[in-house]
């Protein structure tokens, strides 16, 4: 079973969330609650549920992702 599969745990909707943030270089994992859990060095942590009612919540999440690099490229160049 690969890795993809078990994050998915059958909800085929998060397939292009999870191979989005995958390619942009973050860390995807479950937490105990069976959320998702995204991580990349230096930036902080974005959780996502895993069985949203929403049909936005994936555009939102990966909205948030992005969001999340633009504010670490943004500060970084603040401070130098």
């Amino acid at each position: 079973m690969s890795r993809l599969h078990k994050l998915t745990r059958g909800h085929h909707r998060l397939r292009p969330l999870i191979e989005f943030a995958l390619a942009e270089g973050w860390e995807v994992c479950r937490t105990p609650g069976g959320h998702l859990k995204f991580c990349k060095p230096g930036l902080p942590h974005i959780y996502s549920s895993a069985t949203a009612s929403d049909h936005r919540s994936e555009r939102n999440a990966r909205a948030r992702l992005r969001r999340a690099e633009r504010q670490a490229e943004h500060e970084e160049r603040c401070h130098e």
